[in-house]
């Protein structure tokens, strides 16, 4: 009985790897950001790059610890056709945002949602930091949620702007 039940978790396992692997990539919601300097942005403008999608607050303490490692991700990638979204909460002041925008000097284009809109449109973001890497087509590779493993997600980026 022990060993059919551990065959029967095996072929589960194996079969949800394999789903992962082979099935689609999910479109990334067609979301319109309203910019920090009060200009519009939309997904579809950003197709042919691969973009990072990063939610995020000035209250967050593990975002503010993320937020060197953004900034060298977009210099580094940015003349490779990668491109930073940081969304910042919809519960997160204004004053708070702009105050950490300018104190450290961020590259990429920073996109409060008031409204919730956006974050409801990347199934319901509550929680940060949480990102989404799309690749030139549109589609989400990865959701990064909480700390992730810089060098994976270094590697992730490479790989997708080569894709």
């Amino acid at each position: 009985m022990k060993k059919l039940l551990s065959a029967v978790m095996l072929v589960a396992v194996i079969a949800a790897g394999a789903w992962f692997f082979v099935s689609p990539r999910q479109e990334a919601p067609q979301v319109t950001f309203n910019t920090l300097e009060n200009e519009t942005l939309s997904m579809a403008s950003l197709r042919g790059q691969v973009v990072l999608v990063k939610f995020w607050a000035t209250s967050c303490v593990t975002c503010i610890q993320q937020m060197p490692d953004t900034i060298d991700l977009y210099q580094t990638y940015g003349s490779q056709g990668f491109e930073v979204v940081a969304v910042s909460m919809d519960y997160d002041p204004i004053e708070y945002v702009r105050n950490f925008v300018q104190s450290r000097d961020l590259p990429f284009v920073i996109a409060p949602d008031a409204s919730g809109e956006v974050a409801q449109a990347f199934g319901d973001v509550k929680l940060t930091p949480i990102a989404f890497l799309i690749d030139r087509d549109g589609r989400i590779v990865k959701r990064y949620l909480g700390v992730y493993d810089k060098q994976e997600m270094r590697l992730t980026v490479e790989k997708t702007l080569a894709g």
